[in-house]
């Protein structure tokens, strides 16, 4: 093997980081995944490498790998701020997961990871998301603060003006401020008609409870259908884009336009297997295609199914909501309890198995 000084083996790493970031920022989890684990095998103190591994793994909900490769980037490298916004999001992941009262030091944990990780590097835009959305979603006693919140938005801002504009949007809805919201929302979709995550949070704010507070049901219905067409050419080789399109027509109560536009984009998109998880949820919700529906989840399950998404767990909770639908309970049952073997606190898996 040919021997780097390592001088120079840190600049490589260090200029390696931000592709590591560009694909994570993408959704490109399985890239990362597989790239990460290469440099590994090659270079085993690659404290980015372990940094990106462990943020793909919190993609796909593994927290308990996470975890521990967040911590071999952080002692690799203290200072790293990937690393430690790694290890952010793996223990509030965890956090998440345990629901008891040892989610409480993960939470505070999580919280110190990522306002470390926006001191070592004031331009990492995951880490000023997570800290803000930490801020406003968790209580005073742990914190939380809408000021403190908003002035991540702010300082987001100042970095990347979409993702600041839609943090302050998110914040408002949290706090039932719809109205407020509203403007920082078009702001964001202004500036970045093409991001999937500004285009998929607008649409899905559409679909909460401040939004249909102020507009009422049928108000928030007519905005989603007139959102969908007029955003849906931005996003239309992006999964997480077209799937927020498919979700608006299905809470809109046009089920069978929701198959249709993910049936229509799955050649297209940068990840099929979310769309094939789409497909199977479109199909459980409504009834319609359930089949075909059957069959887009069938071929998930036996492919690399892409992060972010609910994996595995889900993609057979979908599936045994729609053998139920086909009357055929006792493979619903099989598949709840196969998702209920994946994550033992699946609420959907836990939900369908008790109604069997």
């Amino acid at each position: 093997m040919i021997r780097i000084a390592p001088v120079v083996l840190f600049s490589v790493l260090q200029a390696q980081a931000p592709a590591f970031r560009a694909d994570l920022e993408a959704g490109r989890y399985l890239k990362v995944l597989a790239e990460s684990d290469q440099r590994l095998r090659e270079h085993p103190n690659d404290a980015p490498a372990w940094a990106a591994k462990s943020q793909a793994l919190s993609s796909f909900l593994r927290f308990g790998e996470a975890l521990p490769a967040a911590e071999r980037a952080v002692a690799l490298k203290p200072d790293l701020a990937d690393a430690l916004l790694a290890r952010g999001l793996a223990r509030a992941g965890e956090a998440i997961k345990q629901r008891d009262l040892g989610a409480l030091r993960s939470a505070l944990d999580a919280m110190d990871d990522l306002r470390a990780a926006t001191v070592a590097d004031p331009t990492l835009v995951p880490a000023w998301t997570s800290l803000g959305l930490a801020y406003e979603l968790l209580p005073g006693l742990l914190g939380g603060s809408t000021r403190k919140a908003l002035r991540c938005a702010e300082r987001l801002r100042a970095i990347a003006p979409a993702r600041g504009d839609l943090l302050q949007a998110l914040i408002l809805v949290e706090e039932g401020k719809w109205r407020e919201a509203e403007p920082w929302f078009g702001r964001a979709l202004a500036k970045a008609p093409q991001d999937p995550e500004v285009v998929g949070q607008w649409l899905d704010a559409l679909d909460r409870k401040p939004a249909k507070q102020t507009l009422g049901e049928a108000g928030k219905n007519a905005r989603l259908l007139a959102e969908a067409p007029r955003l849906l050419p931005g996003v239309r080789t992006r999964a997480r884009g077209v799937i927020a399109v498919s979700d608006a027509y299905l809470h809109a109560g046009q089920p069978e336009t929701a198959w249709k536009v993910v049936h229509d984009h799955l050649g297209l998109v940068d990840a099929p297997s979310l769309l094939r998880l789409q497909l199977g949820k479109v199909a459980a919700i409504s009834g319609l295609h359930r089949p075909e529906g059957l069959l887009a989840l069938d071929q998930a399950l036996r492919e690399p199914l892409e992060g972010g998404s609910g994996g595995y767990p889900s993609a057979c909770w979908r599936k045994g909501q729609i053998l139920l639908g086909l009357g055929r309970k006792d493979e619903a049952r099989g598949a709840a309890q196969e998702a209920l073997k994946l994550d033992p606190r699946h609420r959907g898996a836990r939900e369908l198995l008790g109604s069997l």
